[in-house]
């Protein structure tokens, strides 16, 4: 298998970024090329912006637009940053499409921002790409150092984690 690995960028609270004249989290950027170099991965990495989108926003339109990403990524290797809310959505979209089934497909996100202290969003990121490394073939969800299947896994909101299903 190759070293490489395609990062494609959805968005969500893992690039979230607090504006203090607004008072509100907003996504101006994404933040995954200096968590990658924090990261101090040895792999080939290409990096491609698709959205940066609150997953609560993401449309039909949007996760085509995720999958036609996905499917012409050349890499094996695919890292997806999404929001939390509905990346089980996107998850089911990208299983579905049968000339992916060779890839392993690691969606991951973060609970609390990485420009915010005590963020989730490092580990979770590096656990992805451990994912990445070890998985079959399939999409998965990696979420504070665990992997789920993608149809094996929900959100629990209330206790902010997901979990088997």
């Amino acid at each position: 298998m190759s070293n490489s690995i395609a990062v494609l960028i959805a968005g969500g609270t893992i690039d979230k970024c607090y504006n203090p004249v607004s008072g509100n989290l907003e996504l101006p950027a994404t933040s995954v090329p200096e968590m990658l170099r924090q990261s101090r991965l040895s792999a080939d990495v290409r990096v491609e912006h698709v959205l940066l989108k609150d997953s609560l926003d993401m449309t039909t339109q949007d996760r085509q637009k995720l999958l036609v990403g996905a499917k012409q990524a050349e890499e094996s290797r695919l890292l997806i940053t999404h929001g939390t809310d509905t990346m089980v959505d996107t998850a089911k979209v990208l299983a579905a499409e049968r000339s992916l089934a060779n890839k392993v497909i690691v969606l991951v996100g973060a609970m609390v921002p990485f420009s915010v202290s005590g963020s989730d969003a490092l580990f979770n990121l590096g656990s992805a790409i451990m994912a990445l490394e070890l998985a079959n073939p399939g999409v998965y969800i990696a979420m504070h150092g665990r992997l789920f299947g993608y149809d094996e896994v929900i959100k629990n909101r209330q206790a902010g984690q997901f979990e088997d299903c």
